[in-house]
Order: structure tokens, then sequence, then C-alpha cells
């Protein structure tokens, strides 16, 4: 009896310590899984926050998505900079970093917070970004063009919106002020649509109904000087991409493998998303292990990323619905943008 305990006790040491080996041996040969696409329904639920913002405040926030450690930390670095305004904002901004995309969503706080409070959604834009771009863009133009036929959008005194051939663009009505619409999304494209698991609706972004309402304007003037502001971004509709500078837009993160480009023997090859200096290289793991939140400052919680696994496949963490906050802002938070003013 002794001998059979004695070995019993020898087996399991022996399985727990191939369990808990760094590296265990059933993962050595393990190659990467490549994603399914997500499909035109799935990527119009994913779009439907955004869409019909306009087209240069868009880009900044599909721009910003691929890089979600950086979104956690501006929108942490601002909620502990409150004192700042104006043009001293921009200066300090300016300072940082952070990618341009980042930067340039400082000057609309309350979209880089509800992407901070939302970040499985956030993640998972990004991911699509890189890896379906041209679907996105697709996306975005069939939920405006639900919402035109829902009656929802429409000239207005804060936007102008014009049809292009089969494009329907958004620009501010004054081009120093912008207005971030506030709606439902799941309700304002006509027949409703599903809710995003885990989603929170941010205080000052949402309300209730199918119509769209407008809050306080967002002055852009402040920050007109910086190479980053709101007059850099644009959209080029016809080559379904991004425009920076009056060029386009290349992402440097290394959040998200881009797995169009994917070769079994020899790993990722870049297209444009292949991390630089641009992106000032900080807090990220190597290329294709997602990022490392040792290196966030600024009060970020390395909570927040717990979600993130090699690759940047972030999609089966967003799929599960929670919060990377543990729910901890479901109970309130204020809005750094404007309340209501429904038309």
């Amino acid at each position: 009896m002794k001998f059979i305990k004695r070995s019993l006790s020898l087996f399991l040491s022996f399985c727990l310590v191939i369990a808990t080996a760094p590296g265990s041996f059933a993962q050595t040969n393990e190659s990467p899984v490549q994603a399914m696409p997500q499909t035109p329904e799935q990527l119009q639920q994913l779009v439907a926050p955004i869409a019909l913002y306009p087209d240069a405040l868009v880009a900044q926030v599909l721009a910003a998505a691929t890089y979600p450690d950086q979104v956690v930390e501006a929108d942490r670095w601002l909620q502990q900079h409150t004192d700042l305004k104006g043009d001293q904002l921009g200066q300090e901004v300016d300072k940082q970093p952070w990618d341009p995309s980042v930067k340039a969503l400082t000057e609309f706080p309350s979209v880089l917070a509800n992407m901070d409070k939302n970040l499985p959604w956030t993640s998972s834009l990004g991911d699509a970004y890189v890896n379906q771009q041209q679907d996105v863009m697709n996306a975005v133009q069939v939920m405006r063009d639900r919402a035109e036929k829902a009656g929802n959008l429409k000239d207005t005194s804060q936007q102008k919106v014009s049809t292009q051939g089969q494009t329907i663009v958004i620009e501010p009505a004054d081009p120093q002020i912008v207005y971030v619409p506030q709606y439902d999304p799941w309700l304002v494209y006509g027949a409703p649509i599903g809710v995003w698991p885990g989603w929170y609706s941010y205080p000052g972004l949402y309300i209730g109904g199918p119509g769209i309402a407008f809050g306080l304007g967002f002055g852009i003037g402040f920050f007109g000087g910086f190479g980053w502001g709101w007059g850099h971004w644009g959209y080029d509709w016809h080559h379904h991409g991004i425009l920076f500078n009056h060029n386009t837009y290349i992402s440097h993160s290394r959040i998200f493998a881009n797995r169009n480009n994917f070769n079994r023997a020899g790993g990722f090859h870049g297209n444009g998303f292949h991390g630089g200096p641009a992106a000032g290289g900080r807090g990220f793991a190597p290329s294709g292990h997602g990022f490392s939140s040792s290196h966030i400052q600024g009060g970020t919680h390395s909570g927040a990323f717990s979600g993130f696994n090699h690759g940047g496949m972030a999609r089966g963490f967003s799929a599960r619905g929670q919060s990377s906050f543990g729910g901890g802002f479901h109970g309130g938070g204020g809005s750094h943008g404007g309340g209501g003013g429904r038309r």
C-alpha cells in the first residue's frame, strides 16, 4: 500500500511539473490560429456606435483603435490633468509619445473615454480595421444609409450630410466647431440591431430612443497648430482608407497581427502594421505577442489588458461581453462632453 501511495504521489508530481512548466511540451509546436473574418452583419454591429460621427472623427477612432493601450493611457492621463485647458492642454498632449490619432482624440475626451470604458469593443474594432479595412469602411456606409432611410441622418445646424456617388459624407456645419452626435447605436438605424455584448453606454454620448441629439460643440482652434489636430485627418472613401496629412494613414501598432499576410512557415509579414518609432515603441511586447501592461503609465490598471492574447487576437476576449475593468464603470461616471440639447 505504501508503494502504491508513493508511486501515485510521484506520478501526480510529474503531471504537475508538466502542466506548469514554462512553454509546456504541448505548446512547443503550436501554430497560431487564424481567426475567421467577421461577417458584414458583425462589422455593422461593430461600427454602429461611430458610423454617424463626422468623417474625420471616424478616421481618428479607427486609427486609435489599433492602439488600445495608448487609448487607456491617454484617457487616464486626461483624468489626471483636468486643470489643463486650451492651448496649454495641446502643448502637453503634444509631448506625449502617443500615436497622432490618440493625441487627436484628446480634443474629444468623451469619445476617448468611451473607447477606454468599452475596451473589448475598441480592441475588436482595431483588429477588424487591421484585417478587414475595406469591409469596415463598407460597414460604415451601410449603417449611414440605414440611418438616412430611417430619417435620422440629415443636415442640421451642427452637421452637413452629403452624397458623393454611393458615398455618404458627414462633415461639421461649422469647420471650427465639431459636434459629436449623441444616439442609441442599437436603435438609430431603423430596425433594432443587437447590442454589443457588455456594452457600456457612456454618459453624454447616448440618448434613449431612435433619434440623434447634439450636446456641446468642441472648438478645434486650440489644437490647430499641432500636426495631429483635426485638420490633418480625413477619409479616402474611394480607396477605402484613412488620410493623415493628405497621405494614406499607416498604423505602426504591433498590438494586432495582420492575418491577411500570415505565413505558417515564416510568421506574419508586414503591410504597414509593422511597428516602429512612430508609435514610440512603448508598452509593446515583441511583434505578434500582444502588449505588456507593465509599460503603461498614468495610473493604468494592468487588469485592463488581461484579455489580449498572443497575436493580438482580442476577438475572443471581446465576445465574452465582459468589461475589462470588472464592471466598475457600470455604476456611473461623469461625462467629459456636454449633455442634452435635443433637437
